[in-house]
């Protein structure tokens, strides 16, 4: 049986490690509103903080900075949308929270080395492959 004093210590731990609530409540935030236009004030009004604390706080915490994150996000949901052949690229960008197709397909080439159309061209091979 583990003493309690041992028990305090391994939950004062946890909780150095756990995601600090408004971290959390701010990822939760931006999973939801995605597709809308999102600042850093925005974000910290929804969760109760300044928005250079949650700047600050969020790249510690998540290791990405604010706006990386927000991009990592949206292409998250572009990505999945992609699977979807009726969609045009463009209806997928605005979609999901970007401001112009251009912004989209730089983001979407960062993150993935692909365009959106070659991302979608290899998906469409893989899977015929995998069908065949």
């Amino acid at each position: 049986m583990i003493p309690a004093t041992q028990i305090r210590q391994l939950s004062s731990q946890d909780r150095e490690r756990a995601e600090p609530v408004e971290i959390w409540k701010a990822r939760k935030f931006i999973h939801e509103h995605a597709d809308e236009e999102l600042s850093l004030t925005e974000v910290g009004k929804a969760v109760n903080i300044s928005a250079n604390h949650l700047s600050e706080k969020f790249k510690e915490v998540t290791g990405i900075n604010f706006v990386d994150y927000v991009a990592r996000t949206r292409f998250e949901k572009a990505r999945d949308l992609l699977r979807d052949p009726n969609l045009r690229i463009s209806e997928i960008a605005f979609a999901v929270g970007f401001q112009s197709l251009s912004q989209f397909n730089r983001v979407f080439k960062k993150i993935s080395g692909k365009s959106p159309t070659e991302y979608r061209a290899a998906r469409t091979r893989t899977q015929m492959t995998v069908n065949a």
